[in-house]
């Protein structure tokens, strides 16, 4: 049999994880493997607008279906039709940064987001859309309550976003176990993420305790939360998130990083050449960004991608990004944790390699490392594959955490 690592859905590294986080979603109802493979057979490892549309289509087909499924009066039928396309909308979203403009980003996110709030209505689930207070505005989000719940106070998993993730895979990674379980669950657009960024352009901030702490004070304040057991779960980027914010907020009760991120920069600076960042260390900006500019010139692909992921963080020049993904590292200040934490370690890792151990050695007194490796079919970054897995390990901890 095939080892996980050397199995591959597509040539493209980049596909071959959309294609694998895609269909990890099927246990949670969020995809159909069939009609993935099928969707995405024959697109080419370099064919990017093959790629899009494939998804983009995908989507559609499957909303199609929700709407005649809901017309006809099958609301069970709808709601996981509208779930699926939702999901699949957003790896077309995902895709949107390999092409030459951001013309889909728009339109393909809000088609992502209709087919969320229509599985939100139709799908057998107490949910809540909510506001949440945050400095002069709020955040977007949605209040899941445990089945069964009414009049009885029950824990809450906060549920932070990584750094262009969807709800749908939110649902998946940790709502839907939460549920199962008899928690509450809360979910939600921060800065720089989906529709803070793409309808507000509100972007990424370093100090993500000023998200978190807010976030808190909303859900202890909410009838049915013991406001002894929040919980938070942070996935992906948001492994960074989480350790940050609970060097400076120690309120929660336990805590997840899927997996650990102490220094978000290095999957931008591992990148760049010796000289570019000789240039950028010598504060020589003008020549980075002309020097940045000039290779640009040579890839739209990476241009574009450029693009995209430099976006949520407010800034315009090269240097003045890379300075800005510079400041989002926790090595400084992970010691003030005291917060039980739970740290994912996947084997392959490939965005933060090695970051997980370096964060729980950052955090010996309160820190429990757990590993996932290929022979489980639970490698690479989030273990894509091996999701129930990642569910079992991380609430059976939890459950320990809050003495349930």
């Amino acid at each position: 049999m095939a080892r996980t690592h050397e199995f591959r859905f597509s040539g493209n590294a980049d596909f071959d994880f959309e294609i694998r986080t895609t269909i990890g979603q099927a246990f949670s109802g969020a995809a159909d493997i069939g009609e993935v493979l099928a969707a995405v057979e024959g697109v080419g490892e370099k064919d990017h607008d093959g790629w899009f549309r494939a998804w983009l289509g995908l989507g559609d087909r499957i909303a199609a279906q929700a709407d005649a499924s809901a017309t006809a009066g099958h609301a069970v039928s709808a709601a996981s039709a509208y779930l699926r396309a939702a999901s699949y909308y957003a790896t077309a979203l995902n895709a949107v940064a390999s092409l030459p403009t951001e013309d889909e980003l728009l339109p393909t996110f809000r088609k992502h987001r209709a087919a969320w709030d229509r599985w939100v209505d139709l799908v057998d689930h107490d949910i809540a859309r909510v506001e949440i207070p945050y400095d002069d505005t709020t955040m977007p989000g949605y209040l899941f309550r445990a089945p069964g719940a009414a009049g009885e106070s029950r824990p809450l998993l906060v549920v932070a976003n990584g750094s262009d993730g969807a709800l749908t895979s939110l649902w998946s990674s940790a709502v839907s176990g939460a549920l199962r379980r008899g928690y509450h669950a809360l979910v939600f657009d921060g800065p720089g993420q989906q529709s803070m960024l793409f309808e507000r352009n509100v972007p990424f901030r370093p100090d993500w305790e000023a998200v978190l702490t807010p976030v808190l004070d909303f859900v202890r304040a909410q009838d049915g939360v013991d406001a002894d057991r929040v919980a938070l779960y942070g996935i992906s980027q948001a492994g960074y998130w989480v350790p940050r914010a609970l060097a400076f907020e120690h309120r929660f009760a336990a805590a997840i990083a899927d997996p650990g991120v102490v220094d978000v920069s290095t999957s931008w600076t591992e990148h760049l050449p010796a000289n570019m960042r000789t240039l950028l260390d010598e504060g020589q900006d003008e020549k980075f960004d002309r020097d940045m500019q000039l290779g640009m010139k040579f890839s739209h692909e990476l241009a574009s991608t450029w693009t995209f992921r430099a976006r949520p963080y407010g800034t315009t020049g090269y240097a003045e990004t890379m300075r800005a993904v510079l400041q989002y590292n926790v090595a400084e200040v992970a010691a003030r944790i005291t917060t039980p934490l739970l740290i994912t370690d996947p084997e392959h890792e490939q965005f933060w390699p090695g970051q997980s151990e370096q964060l729980a050695a950052l955090t010996p007194d309160v820190s429990t490392l757990v590993r996932f490796t290929e022979a489980e079919g639970a490698d690479f970054h989030v273990q894509p594959l091996a999701r129930a897995l990642t569910e079992q390990r991380m609430f059976d901890w939890l459950d320990d955490r809050l003495g349930r």
